[in-house]
This record gives structure tokens, C-alpha cells and sequence, in this order.
């Protein structure tokens, strides 16, 4: 019983997690993800029953056939749902929680040759962008979000956001922002550092303007300066904010 509502479970958090779901058949016969995470219960079980040569060809076969790699010694929780798949790589050492949700080309990867554990753990509610990295015995905390494309080798706390290469933390968010921050939503905590020091600048220069005008002194603006200016700005501001004039 246990089994089915397990398979269950999987079937029902695709059609809550991707809106191009349609229907059952499609969900069983076209969702390598699926395929992936049913085969790895099997090859996880023929592991800890010590029957590690039939746990890691079953776990080959499933690369063959999903383009998803996922170790047979790997911890992984229910709910489990990778998008896409192409690409996504669980090392042995992992552990992953429930209801996390990976896209494509994520790995899971280790920082050293001995024999321990070596890669990541993530907690529950977890996102993780397409392409991101996460290396070494790291811990994800639970409803964390990680942005595409970072590279994680730091532990991120319990409801972070974290972005970049390397990747850089994002605080604040209440639960209910956490869970509608999607890939295109989440903070770029560089740009936030330069719209930041823009602003500063922005300061500084109208405080100077002003003394040099109450002192009588006359300083031609230099034209190359302020049309590199409008381009930081419209390289580091959303175009609402540079069309508003707020955005350094």
C-alpha cells in the first residue's frame, strides 16, 4: 500500500508542479524525471541490501534511458520532482527532502576523494535553478531558493535565496515570498550592490553640485561619464525602474 501511494504521490506533485501536465498517460510515458525517481527507489533498495552491482547497473540503465544520473546510494525524500531532467547529476552522498523541485543540468557533486560524505543536503520545499552547481557535504535549509545557474559551495540557511557564481545570499523573505519566488523573480544580489553604490554616488554628486554652485564655481559635466552612467543604469535596473527613474 505504502508502494502505490508513494507512485501516487509522484504522479499527483507533477500535475501541481508543471502546467504543461495534461493528462496521465502523457505524465507516465513522456516525464524522464518520473521514470528517473522510480527507477532510483528500485536501485536504492538493491544498495542498502548490499547488492551494490545490481544497484548501480539498474542505475546506469536509468542514465541510458532519462539522461538524469542519480546514484543508487543517494537519500531522497518524496515528493521529488525533476523538470525537464537533461543533464541533472546526484552524487552517492547526497540527501535531498521532500517536495524539492530541480530543473535541468543540476548537480550534486563532491570536493574530495575520500570516502565520507561528500556531497550535498538539502532540506524540504526546496527550488533549484537549471544549471546550478552545488559541491561538497553542504547543507540547504528548508524552502531555500537557488537561482539558475549559481555555483553553491556554502551552506545556505532555512528560507535564503541564493544566487550567483559564486552564489550570494538573499535574506528577508517572509514564507509566502519564498514560496512565489520563481527563477525569473529572484534578486541579483550584485546588481543590488551596484544599484546600491549608484545610489550613493547619485548622493555625493548632488551634495557636491550644490556646494560648488554656492561657491560660484562652474564644473562642465562630462558627457562621456554620464552616457556610461545610463548604461550601468539600464544594465543593472529592470526596465520599470529606469523608466520611472529609479533605478540607481
Amino acid at each position: 500500500m505504502k508502494f502505490y501511494e508513494t507512485i501516487k504521490e509522484d504522479i499527483q506533485t507533477i500535475f501541481k508542479k508543471d502546467p504543461a501536465a495534461r493528462g496521465l498517460m502523457e505524465v507516465l510515458t513522456c516525464y524522464p524525471g518520473l521514470h528517473a525517481i522510480w527507477i532510483h527507489r528500485i536501485s536504492h533498495f538493491l544498495w542498502r541490501r548490499k547488492c551494490y552491482f545490481c544497484a548501480r547497473l539498474l542505475s546506469h540503465i536509468s542514465r541510458f534511458l532519462t539522461g538524469i544520473e542519480i546514484h543508487p546510494g543517494a537519500k531522497i525524500g518524496r515528493r521529488f520532482f525533476i523538470d525537464h531532467g537533461s543533464g541533472v547529476v546526484i552524487g552517492e552522498t547526497s540527501e535531498i527532502g521532500d517536495d524539492v523541485l530541480i530543473y535541468q543540468g543540476v548537480i550534486f557533486g563532491g570536493v574530495t576523494l575520500q570516502k565520507k560524505k561528500r556531497h550535498p543536503t538539502v532540506g524540504n520545499n526546496v527550488m533549484i535553478g537549471a544549471g546550478t552547481i552545488i559541491l561538497g557535504p553542504i547543507v540547504i535549509g528548508n524552502g531555500a531558493r537557488i537561482g539558475a545557474a549559481s555555483l553553491v559551495v556554502h551552506d545556505v540557511p532555512a528560507g535564503a535565496v541564493a544566487v550567483g557564481v559564486p552564489a550570494r545570499l538573499g535574506l528577508g523573505f517572509s514564507g509566502k515570498e519564498i514560496q512565489e519566488l520563481t527563477d525569473n523573480k529572484l534578486p541579483d544580489p550584485i546588481a543590488e550592490a551596484f544599484k546600491f553604490l549608484g545610489r550613493q554616488i547619485e548622493s555625493l554628486e548632488k551634495r557636491t553640485a550644490e556646494m560648488e554652485q554656492h561657491q560660484g564655481i562652474r564644473v562642465e559635466l562630462d558627457q562621456y561619464v554620464e552616457e556610461k552612467k545610463q548604461e550601468i543604469m539600464r544594465m543593472f535596473s529592470s526596465e520599470d525602474e529606469f523608466s520611472s527613474g529609479a533605478g540607481i
